[in-house]
């Protein structure tokens, strides 16, 4: 926890009560002149926990950039206590030409901590390190999904760690999915430097769009509540889904997809994922679930080649069926401090009234206690 009245940051002090705007020199362009991160710094006029939030670690997920902006221009954020970083743009480079990488080619997030002399990756991830993850007690990642894919909105953390594990409950969205991350990954090598950090995944890359946008405004929020930075109670969904373990569908022959269920779509082993056919469009075969579980993820592009990935699953641990009883009693029963049904319980509790083929090895579990 932030314990000083001064807070430094990009050689800059920001006083308790004060918001500023600044620029983290991260590079230079071929003429010399700075490349800078912006950043905006926020302090309550009490001292608290310093919680950072950002946005494009890859430079065509612009979803959490539209969060960013939501949170810096929609309604006022009251800021009580505690200091919030927020970062609508990290890869600078990648905006700008609309694409994942760094200029070198490589992915910024596999590099973290860095390295001061390393590469134009390493040097960025090092200084990005230094100045955000370690000056901060909790943090939070905003992510879509790759090209050409698209994410129904979940949550990611190592949930192992008891704080990491408070963030993710306290974010408010259906699916929590339990993992560190990759090796260099900037959430994992938070986590291991002493900040969790967890990472929203949601929607698609080179759009900002309004549904991601209010789930990642609202599970922001809900974070500075609990962690007493701004006033009220957290506001969260009916019950939670925590995942452990997830699975591609992949083409097993090139054709074009014609599909059968979308993100957020409950699915039991057997069921239809997507019709794949010829140029001329006769059926060439039919993808399947091979298990029980959650759409979490898809491809947005009908074309595919042998091997290409389709959907992904995720696999929760209990059955299909308690998961849908649940979600028939939570649908439409609103409780105070609480969301109503959102997207994933509407879409148990529906399929609970729709025949479905195959078996359920599914899972759902109660939000805990950290």
């Amino acid at each position: 926890m932030t314990k000083k009245k001064v807070f430094r940051i990009a050689g800059e002090t920001i006083q308790l009560g004060e918001t500023r705007d600044l620029k983290l020199k991260i590079s230079e362009q071929f003429t010399g002149d700075p490349v800078g991160v912006p950043i905006r710094v926020m302090r309550g006029k009490k001292r608290g926990p310093t919680l950072f939030v950002t946005a494009t670690v890859h430079g065509d997920e612009l979803n959490g950039m539209g969060v960013i902006h939501e949170i810096m221009y929609g309604a006022q954020l009251e800021l009580v206590a505690g200091t919030l970083i927020l970062v609508p743009v990290v890869n600078v480079f990648g905006i700008e030409t609309q694409n994942r990488y760094m200029p070198d080619r490589r992915d910024l997030n596999r590099f973290f901590p860095g390295f001061k002399s390393g590469s134009l990756t390493s040097r960025v991830a090092y200084l990005l390190f230094e100045e955000i993850a370690r000056k901060s007690d909790f943090g939070i990642e905003l992510h879509s999904a790759a090209q050409p894919r698209t994410n129904f909105p979940n949550i990611r953390g190592d949930l192992k760690n008891a704080d990491v594990r408070r963030l993710a409950w306290a974010f408010g969205c259906e699916l929590i999915i339990d993992g560190k991350g990759p090796d260099g990954s900037f959430r994992r090598e938070a986590t291991k430097a002493g900040c969790p950090t967890i990472i929203l995944e949601a929607g698609e890359p080179l759009k900002i769009e309004q549904e991601a946008v209010e789930v990642g405004v609202r599970g922001v929020n809900n974070v500075l509540r609990e962690l007493g930075m701004v006033a009220g109670e957290p506001v969260l969904p009916a019950y939670q889904v925590r995942i452990s373990r997830s699975t591609w569908v992949r083409a097993e022959v090139g054709g074009i997809l014609r599909f059968h269920v979308k993100p957020g779509d409950p699915v039991e082993q057997g069921q239809r994922i997507a019709t794949n056919a010829s140029v001329f469009g006769e059926r060439q075969n039919i993808l399947e679930a091979p298990c029980d579980g959650i759409v979490l993820g898809m491809t947005t592009l009908p074309m595919v080649k042998p091997g290409e990935p389709v959907c992904h699953i995720a696999v929760p641990s209990r059955s299909l069926k308690s998961l849908r009883l649940a979600a028939a009693r939570v649908t439409g029963a609103g409780k105070k401090k609480r969301i109503r049904a959102g997207a994933l319980v509407q879409n148990l509790a529906r399929s609970e009234t729709e025949t479905m083929p195959g078996r359920g090895t599914f899972a759902k579990e109660q939000r805990k206690e950290s």
